[in-house]
């Protein structure tokens, strides 16, 4: 939302030029001179008073026409985690199975407060709850490893078996014992440029990537667990650090393509559709027609549009390359804004190796 308040930007303002840090995060503010939209803590040349206008979401600035500060990159930094929150999850991963009190994070200087706040906030849990869903998720790989339940759970720093056995089965659905041939969705958050983003992997692959804000997410977590059989917990694997890896290759145009698995359940027309879907090149748009025509049904674009709707692993599969007929750009789940800078973005990279193909010298032999 674009502030109007004379008080509120007055306050932003003067933020700005100190670089608060307590504001990452709470303005983004557009700087009409240079169509860049950057965070508080920018370290450029400060703009005039007359010369800024400011947001209270990154989207709205994308809207308007501002492009990302390439100097602040504020739609990665004002989602990161602070410093403090990064060291209390640095200490978890060191070693997943220990339980991080607060008191431990007090001698760590850390404040349990703020991390607590951090997690409600970003991940929708406390740091108690992102514990001992990694607790449970590394219990999950021994047991399917041949540990036995008792061994497991004292290492995994309960107390008492029963104490295990009822933490588990909440979170996976049933007890060690049943669970050695289970699966488990895991989730991450990642950042990127165009804000951050929730990452799930099954064993297989990858079955969803989707902005943390998009509005049906909760329906699509809901629908992976029905589809798959699983819980969804908090983690990371091999499938989840590739995609996360390829993404940021991606946003830097160093990849066109990805090679990282994916897990997409759905009918057998959903996946002919998000198949389709995939063979739209980089850099270029179809439309519903389009991929209606390519799969020989020429008569059912509204059943292409709904399962182009439903795909959940956006970018890699890319129905941000699904314009309207005429050009224009039609709904998209994490924003017509988002939309509009993605098509860009490819449409840049292909022009800027483009040219640089036509600079270099011709080789010839004497």
């Amino acid at each position: 939302m674009l502030v109007t308040d004379s008080t509120q930007i007055e306050r932003y303002y003067r933020a700005l030029i100190e670089r608060a840090t307590d504001y990452v995060g709470i303005f983004f503010v557009g700087v009409k001179t240079t169509g860049v939209f950057c965070i508080s803590t920018c370290r450029a040349r400060k703009p005039k008073r007359e010369n800024v206008e400011f947001y209270t979401d990154f989207k709205d600035a994308l809207t308007a026409g501002f492009r990302p500060c390439k100097i602040c990159r504020p739609t990665e930094n004002a989602y990161l985690a602070p410093p403090p929150v990064e060291q209390a999850i640095a200490l978890v991963r060191v070693n997943p199975k220990v339980r991080i009190s607060d008191t431990q994070l007090k001698q760590h200087g850390i404040s349990p407060e703020l991390v607590r706040r951090w997690f409600t906030k970003h991940y929708g849990m406390t740091f108690q709850a992102f514990q001992r869903m990694l607790r449970v998720n590394t219990a999950l790989q021994e047991l399917k490893g041949g540990k036995l339940a008792t061994v497991t759970a004292f290492d995994s720093g309960y107390e008492s078996l029963s104490g295990f056995n009822y933490t588990y089965k909440k979170l996976i659905g049933k007890t060690p014992k049943k669970s050695a041939s289970t699966n488990v969705i895991v989730i991450n958050r990642f950042t990127t440029p165009l804000g951050p983003m929730f990452v799930c992997a099954t064993n297989r692959g990858i079955c969803l990537l989707e902005f943390v804000d998009r509005r049906m997410l909760e329906t699509e977590f809901k629908d992976l667990q029905r589809l798959l059989n699983s819980q969804i917990i908090a983690g990371e694997n091999d499938h989840t650090r590739q995609a996360e890896y390829e993404i940021g290759e991606y946003f830097s145009s160093q990849r066109r393509s990805f090679d990282v698995a994916l897990d997409m359940p759905g009918s057998d027309f959903q996946k002919l559709v998000w198949k389709v879907l995939q063979t739209v090149p980089y850099g270029m748009t179809s439309s519903y027609q389009a991929q209606a025509d390519k799969m020989g049904k020429k008569q059912a674009v509204r059943a292409v549009a709904s399962a182009n709707g439903a795909n959940r692993i956006a970018i890699i599969v890319p129905c941000h390359r699904i314009v309207g007929k005429d050009g224009s750009l039609i709904g998209y789940g994490g924003g017509l804004a988002r939309k509009r800078w993605l098509i860009e973005h490819e449409k840049n990279a292909v022009s800027s190796a483009s040219q640089k193909h036509e600079m270099k010298p011709s080789s010839f032999k004497k």
